[in-house]
């Protein structure tokens, strides 16, 4: 029972230590000095610079719809400038066509006049150079006229030519405030969509020893070569849905001296009702086939445990825990690991005048162990073995190795520990980033 005691000391140490550590490395990252650098912009205070880029551009976007009436008027046919001028053009014209006919007539009266005669009366000579004077009047008039048509119909022009300029140019001014003012958007939107993120990443999980898995079928010893069936329950106890739920199972041995490490020769599957295909579990120790768990419910998944003949004789543990992660961001885990130990046996050797070259392994046998509760207790299957409260508990028994040295079982714990690191951080202190449906 002592050896029991150190082996599940020894391997909770190193199942909570990095949970601790990522708990009090945020705290020392707050106490950093800070002088000289600028203040981080809060969560409301970058909500609310987001709320004024959108309305901003929303100002922007309804001056670029306005501005652009005004340029399609500007630019039309029917625009008032535009009608002007051509009411200028057409003033002007019929002044030129004025002047035209003026001075035609100084031209004919002029020719009229030296066209008589030299025997002429006076009265008829007289009466052609008034023609011509008459005439050239006229034609002055009709010239100042066309000038003055003229001068109206270029500044009619003018004005309507300067009208679409001005309305050209407003509309570009515009244009160029929409897109900075989507830029200012765009970066105020990006800059609270990665405040929210890192508020979510940064957000640890909680503990929830609600969440709880027994593990079934373990027996006392496991011959090599053999495959031995396993059952994992995952029970949520905890009163709430949880969206996603995954388990997790890794398994370490050791031979009888406890200093070579066998991890390799054991190899550990999974599969489920909705995945019944068998999944190898690798170095993340990861079981992915629960899915949504609601209050109250369980999901049970088939485990089997294959160990090669060529494994030595020692010893073995089966760890299994499990974590949640909601849509909503929030996240936990069971922070208890369940242990539960057993013995390995050297593969039997053939009889003589036999080999094993057709002869597959069997199952190994089950322990003589009393039932206990398992993990967290609870309905469900029942784990072969005692239960322990401490946060690593064991079910099975270890095998009698023949040794009175404790070495064996706490190598198979310091191996344990060391494994499990990675895993503990995974399982106890979980961020939304990392799960995975």
């Amino acid at each position: 029972m002592k050896i029991r005691r150190i082996l599940a000391t020894a391997v909770a140490v190193a199942v909570t230590t990095p949970a601790v550590l990522l708990s009090v490395t945020p705290a020392f990252a707050d106490s950093a000095p800070t002088a000289q650098t600028q203040a981080k912009p809060t969560l409301e205070e970058l909500e609310k610079a987001a709320a004024e880029a959108q309305e901003a551009y929303d100002k922007a976007l309804a001056a670029k719809t306005a501005a652009y009436g005004v340029l399609e008027e500007a630019l039309s046919d029917t625009a008032p400038l535009a009608l002007a001028a051509k009411a200028a053009k057409t003033a002007a014209d019929e002044a030129g066509a004025a002047k035209t006919a003026a001075d035609q007539a100084v031209t004919d009266a002029k020719a009229a006049l030296d066209a008589l005669p030299e025997t002429a009366t006076e009265e008829e000579r007289t009466a052609a150079e008034t023609a011509v004077t008459g005439a050239e009047a006229t034609a002055a008039t009709a010239a100042a006229d066309k000038t003055a048509a003229d001068a109206k119909a270029k500044e009619a022009d003018t004005a309507s030519d300067d009208a679409r300029v001005a309305a050209v140019r407003a509309y570009s001014l515009v244009q160029k405030a929409l897109a900075d003012a989507l830029d200012a958007k765009t970066a105020a939107d990006d800059a609270l969509a990665k405040a929210r993120e890192e508020e979510n990443e940064n957000q640890d999980c909680v503990a929830e020893p609600g969440l709880t898995t027994v593990l079934t079928g373990v027996p006392d010893s496991i011959t090599a070569g053999t495959t031995t069936a396993l059952t994992l329950r995952v029970s949520n106890r905890s009163g709430k849905a949880m969206d996603n739920v995954l388990a997790h199972a890794f398994t370490h041995a050791t031979d009888t001296s406890g200093l070579k490490e066998t991890d390799k020769l054991l190899h550990l599957q999974w599969s489920t009702a909705s995945s019944p295909k068998w999944h190898s579990i690798g170095g993340d120790h990861l079981i992915n086939g629960i899915g949504p768990l609601k209050a109250g419910a369980h999901a049970d998944i088939k485990l089997r445990l294959t160990i090669d003949a060529s494994a030595p004789a020692g010893n073995g543990a089966a760890f299994v825990s499990a974590d949640y992660a909601n849509e909503n961001g929030s996240c936990g885990g069971n922070p208890d690991i369940a242990m539960y130990d057993f013995g390995v046996l050297k593969a039997a050797k053939p009889k003589p005048g036999k080999t094993d070259s057709g002869t597959t392994g069997t199952t190994g046998t089950t322990g003589t162990g009393t039932t206990g509760t398992g993990t967290s207790g609870g309905s469900g299957p029942s784990a072969q073995g005692t239960a322990s409260s401490n946060p690593v508990t064991t079910g099975g028994s270890l095998a009698s190795t023949g040794s009175s040295s404790t070495t064996p079982q706490l190598a198979l714990a310091s191996g344990a520990a060391v494994a499990l690191g990675a895993a503990a951080m995974f399982a106890v202190r979980r961020r939304r980033t990392g799960s995975q449906v």
